[in-house]
């Protein structure tokens, strides 16, 4: 399972494709993912946003996760599909993307955390305050992530930095998920060697 996923937001990153390349040169086969999440789009604008990038993380050989949608992940022949904390149930998701497919889960208490068993992986958070996850309420803190009993390996979210990759780990995190810490980084491939450092100890 990945170490590394990397999130889309076209508002704080208008043309990730090239910094995703750059991180992928740094990561090793398996280390590296790539979530698509630009929800708020009409289906056909989200198809002519994401074919691009599905096809950067087909040559790269990198998983391509859609956010929520199972349709659009099936339109994108994408490896998987992350599901909103209150989002369709896994079992479903399996139904209707087949056995193989990557299935992913957002928690954001260590409840929905425990409740997410048949996920490939979760993301749990946010950790630390970040504008791209308003609303959720108070950061959980690395305690909440160090006492997690989850079904999953749990990535951590929200204010992740590859210089908080090593906290993250000591707490017992698989991996971390960001959007700007390494796609929106000067260096996205040092940004990304940082980043996992920590795991490849």
């Amino acid at each position: 399972m990945f170490r590394l996923l990397l999130i889309s937001d076209r508002r704080q990153l208008p043309d990730p494709a090239g910094a995703l390349e750059a991180a992928a040169g740094a990561c090793a086969p398996g280390e590296l993912a790539f979530l698509f999440r630009e929800r708020d789009l009409a289906p056909r604008a989200l198809l002519d946003l994401a074919a691009p990038l599905r096809a950067t993380c087909r040559r790269l050989e990198i998983p391509f996760l859609v956010s929520a949608r199972c349709d659009l992940a099936r339109a994108l022949e994408a490896d998987g599909v992350h599901l909103p904390a209150q989002g369709l149930p896994i079992a479903a998701a399996r139904r209707h993307l087949g056995p193989r497919a990557l299935i992913g889960r957002s928690t954001h208490s260590p409840a929905e955390a425990a409740a997410a068993a048949g996920a490939d992986y979760l993301t749990f958070g946010p950790l630390w305050a970040t504008p791209s996850k308003a609303g959720l309420g108070e950061p959980l803190g690395l305690e909440a992530l160090a006492a997690l009993d989850a079904p999953a390996p749990a990535l951590g979210l929200g204010g992740v930095t590859p210089a908080r990759a090593p906290a993250l780990a000591a707490a017992g995190a698989w991996g971390l998920a960001c959007i700007r810490g390494v796609l929106g980084a000067p260096d996205p491939a040092a940004a990304a060697q940082i980043a996992l450092a920590p795991w490849r100890l």
